[in-house]
C-alpha cells in the first residue's frame, strides 16, 4: 500500500518522529545512514494538502533521500531548540531552510508554543505596559494578537516589528550556526522579497513570510551557500487548489495556500541550486 493513501479527499501524511525529537513530521520515515538532504520549513515545506510537495519532487529528481522536517505553521523556534533535528541537519549533504515569518518566535514581547509556533502563549510585562488597553487573554494565535496591536496603534506597533526582526535575525544566525554553511535559504512565497515598509505593502499583516525584508536575507548570505527565491508565476497561481487533497471543511484554507504547480516551480529552482552546490567543479 502506498504511504500516501488518499481517502475522502485527504492525504495520509504518515506522521513520524526522528530520534529524541518530540515533533511529528511528514513520513514515511527516512533512513539517515545514507547520504541525504534535509528540509526545514513551515506549511509549504510540509506540503499540507499537497501529495508531492517540493522536497518529494527534489528527491525524485536528485535520486537522493530527502528528509522533510516541515512543520505546519512552524517557525524557527520549532527547530533551533531541537538538538535532534539540528544534529541531523548538520550531517546532511545540504539543508534547505525555508524562510519563515518573524511572528512565529518567542521574543522580548511575547512567547509562542515551543512546537506549534503560531500559538500565542503570553505577553511579557513590557508588551503589557506598551499596550495597557489590550486584554491579552483573548488571544490564542499570534496573527490575531498582532492584528489587534496593529489596529490599536501603528506607532507602537512599529516598536513590536523592530523587536520581532531583531529576534528573527538572532535566532536564524543561531540555527544556521548549528547547521553549518551547507545550507540553502528558500524564499517561497507569492510576496516579493523587498525592503518596502510592511505598512506600504498591499497585504500588510497577510504578507508571508511576515516582516522579513530583503536586507535581512542579505545579512544571512555569508552564512549559507545560496539563496533561492521562488515567487510562483501567474500561471501556477491561477491553478488555485486544483490537484490538492482536502476535506470540504478546509476549502477556504486550501485556497489560500500555494498549490501543486507552485511546488513544481519551487522544486525546479531548488534542484538547479542543489546541483550547483553539490556537483560544481
Amino acid at each position: 500500500m502506498r504511504h500516501e493513501t488518499i481517502e475522502t479527499g485527504e492525504l495520509s501524511y504518515s506522521p513520524c518522529r526522528y530520534g529524541n525529537s518530540r515533533m511529528l513530521f511528514r513520513g514515511p520515515r527516512k533512513r539517515l545512514d545514507l547520504p541525504y538532504l534535509a528540509f526545514i520549513g513551515g506549511t509549504e515545506t510540509y506540503g499540507k494538502f499537497i501529495e508531492k510537495p517540493f522536497p518529494t519532487l527534489v528527491e525524485k529528481a536528485m535520486r537522493q533521500t530527502c528528509v522533510n522536517f516541515g512543520c505546519v505553521n512552524g517557525g524557527i523556534d520549532a527547530f533551533v531548540n531541537d538538538p535532534t533535528i539540528m544534529d541531523i541537519c548538520a550531517e546532511a549533504d545540504l539543508t534547505v531552510v525555508q524562510v519563515m515569518g518573524a511572528n512565529y518566535l518567542s521574543n522580548r514581547f511575547y512567547s509562542v508554543h515551543p512546537r506549534r509556533n503560531d500559538r500565542f502563549l503570553r505577553a511579557s510585562t513590557v508588551l503589557q505596559a506598551i499596550y495597557q488597553e489590550i486584554d491579552f487573554s483573548e488571544f490564542s494565535f499570534t496573527r490575531h494578537m498582532l492584528g489587534a496591536l496593529h489596529a490599536t496603534s501603528l506607532e507602537r506597533f512599529d516598536t513590536v516589528v523592530i523587536e520581532l526582526r531583531a529576534a528573527w535575525l538572532a535566532r536564524m544566525r543561531n540555527m544556521l550556526g548549528q547547521i553549518g554553511r551547507r545550507t540553502i535559504l528558500l524564499w517561497f512565497s507569492e510576496d516579493a522579497m523587498t525592503d518596502t515598509h510592511w505598512a506600504d505593502r498591499p497585504g500588510q499583516l497577510q504578507v508571508d513570510p511576515l516582516f522579513i525584508t530583503a536586507s535581512m536575507i542579505d545579512e544571512l548570505r555569508p552564512l549559507v551557500k545560496d539563496v533561492v527565491v521562488v515567487n510562483p508565476t501567474e500561471r501556477a497561481l491561477s491553478q488555485g487548489s486544483r490537484g490538492m487533497f482536502f476535506p470540504p471543511s478546509q476549502t477556504k484554507a486550501a485556497s489560500e495556500m500555494l498549490g501543486v504547480d507552485c511546488h513544481v516551480e519551487a522544486g525546479a529552482a531548488l534542484i538547479q541550486s542543489i546541483r550547483n552546490q553539490l556537483y560544481a567543479i
